[in-house]
């Protein structure tokens, strides 16, 4: 692994010194891979536009991320801006200097990469909804407008994910083979959903079930490590002690805190597909009106733009855990019943006076 981590760093330094006048556009890079955009930008939008695929977006995303969790426990991966400074094979004081960011300071391993795999595997599922969409909508003659449009998504989808890729390499937070295993692992896990439709008619019981499932296997995983005296927080302790600025480690980036942030959305789904308020909303006569889904797409995403004025508090590690969890499960609550449904009611009163 040196070799990889050493050759690594070589990537690092070279993209710090010769494109660090594009950092704007290598950040925004990787917040459009961030795993939380996720739910509040492309979950909602889909959703409102194919129910199918948001909801299948969903469930890659948290079974991804889930994979990726379990994926970084055991591969150890370790980040960058800490393994130059932790390293023996630099002799006499001789470490590179790699140039850390806000972003940069993550607490979790970093082997697989977070960001690439959640960011391959909900453009995959986009890409291959958006060519479903245009091969059903085509005559048999419209060969060379499908091969055009096929080139184009995937050009874009492969942009994308090298940009996502490259921004995280720039900040010091992951390595390149790292960074290369978390596209992969996205579009293994998002090719395995595209032959997987029972999760479009999953019963609350069976979202339940799932839910308990991860939370019971990573915690039993967790759990009969530390009995082993192997500690999977080994990276928080590693983190903090090298991260330029104490104020750059946050809460949020730990291991388990993205573990409750994606059962809070599952959960929620589960909920919200299964209440009276979507049935009542979204699979009624509203539910096909293009004005309505349009109307529940902007609604929608005004509204989990409020959710980030919402600071949970982190002084206290387990509230913080409940209350994300709260936090991510009101946002597929809000998305798939309560907007929708407020949506309906307003509506209904508007119908009655022009009948």
């Amino acid at each position: 692994m040196d070799f990889l981590h050493r050759n690594g760093v070589l990537v690092i330094q070279h993209l710090q010194k010769d494109y660090r006048a594009y950092y704007n556009f290598l950040n925004f890079m990787s917040n459009v891979g961030d795993p939380r955009n996720i739910f509040s930008i492309y979950f909602p939008l889909w959703f409102q536009l194919n129910r199918t695929v948001g909801t299948k977006m969903i469930w890659v995303a948290v079974i991804g991320d889930w994979f990726n969790l379990i994926f970084k426990w055991i591969l150890f991966g370790h980040r960058p801006y800490w393994w130059v400074q932790e390293t023996q094979i630099y002799l006499n004081h001789s470490s590179p200097c790699l140039e850390q960011f806000p972003t940069t300071c993550e607490t979790g391993p970093g082997s697989p990469s977070g960001h690439a795999m959640g960011s391959s595997c909900v453009w995959y599922v986009m890409v291959t909804a958006a060519l479903s969409y245009t091969v059903s909508g085509m005559d048999k003659p419209s060969t060379t407008l499908h091969r055009l449009t096929w080139s184009f998504l995937w050009s874009l989808f492969w942009l994308i994910q090298i940009s996502v890729c490259i921004s995280r390499v720039f900040i010091a937070t992951h390595f390149p083979h790292q960074v290369i295993l978390g596209v992969i692992g996205g579009m293994l896990v998002a090719e395995a959903f595209e032959h997987t439709p029972g999760i479009q008619t999953a019963s609350l019981s069976t979202y339940l079930k799932t839910n308990l499932f991860l939370f019971l296997f990573a915690l039993g995983f967790y759990l009969i490590l530390r009995l082993l005296d192997i500690d999977l927080l080994w990276s928080v302790p590693i983190a903090k002690k090298w991260c330029a600025n104490p104020d750059w480690i946050h809460i949020d980036t730990t291991p388990f805190a993205g573990l409750v942030r994606n059962l809070g959305v599952l959960f929620g789904l589960g909920f919200a597909i299964n209440s009276e308020m979507f049935l009542r909303s979204c699979r009624g006569e509203n539910g096909y009106k293009l004005s309505f889904r349009l109307l529940c797409v902007m609604a929608s995403l005004s509204t989990l733009q409020l959710y980030h004025v919402i600071k949970i508090p982190t002084h206290a590690e387990h509230l913080f855990y409940v209350l994300s969890f709260c936090k991510s499960a009101s946002i597929p609550l809000t998305v798939v019943a309560l907007i929708p449904y407020c949506i309906h009611m307003l509506m209904k009163p508007s119908e009655k006076k022009f009948d």
